[in-house]
């Protein structure tokens, strides 16, 4: 097989590869990922269910694919490089758009905690990078004294990453729960500098 024939291939294989997600995205964020989501998923891709496991190893790497591209998607939206604590009540609005991937971002985040998951590097590595923007964001306003300097940075991002997690699983189960007002709230009680003066 000559060299450019193969660098075709692989590119068309990288290309559906993309398509899956693409759209194993969208029907999940609608439809969950469960029963018949996966069927969906290769109708609009034009394949056969079967064959959508030749360009991942399994379910699981579609599914931790989804949630990575979930992730681009939320900070394409934002038009931000990174997360701060003003943009999550817009990302936990975005979630309760998309109760499919938010589900399958609860559930996938619950059972992965063990080393060997196909997802455990994607939620330690996200864990990590979600804190440490977080705790960027507020160090930077603790300059400017716009947020309380008397805890440190990384445990104030730490605490409002899993407020966050936490709102997000109250959701699930209760969807008159208000996510993105909840954030605000704890911004403005958690995070406020302790010598603001009282109106």
């Amino acid at each position: 097989m000559s060299t450019s024939r193969a660098r075709g291939q692989y590119a068309k294989g990288a290309e559906r590869r993309e398509q899956i997600i693409q759209t194993a995205t969208d029907v999940f964020a609608t439809e969950g990922f469960e029963g018949t989501a996966l069927k969906h998923v290769a109708e609009r891709v034009g394949v056969k269910e079967a064959t959508l496991f030749h360009y991942f190893k399994g379910k699981q790497e579609l599914l931790t694919a989804v949630l990575a591209e979930r992730d681009r998607r939320s900070l394409t939206a934002s038009g931000e490089q990174g997360v701060g604590i003003h943009l999550m009540p817009a990302i936990a609005e975005r979630n309760r758009t998309e109760p499919g991937l938010t589900t399958l971002y609860a559930v996938a985040s619950a059972t992965a905690n063990d080393p060997g998951h196909d997802s455990h590097a994607y939620f330690k590595d996200r864990y990590e990078g979600v804190v440490r923007e977080v705790a960027e964001d507020i160090a930077r306003r603790q300059q400017t004294n716009e947020v309380r300097t008397d805890v440190d940075a990384v445990m104030l991002a730490r605490l409002t990453v899993a407020a966050f997690d936490g709102l997000q699983l109250q959701w699930l189960y209760d969807k008159d729960v208000d996510m993105a007002e909840g954030l605000k709230q704890l911004v403005d009680v958690l995070l406020a500098p302790r010598d603001r003066a009282e109106p």
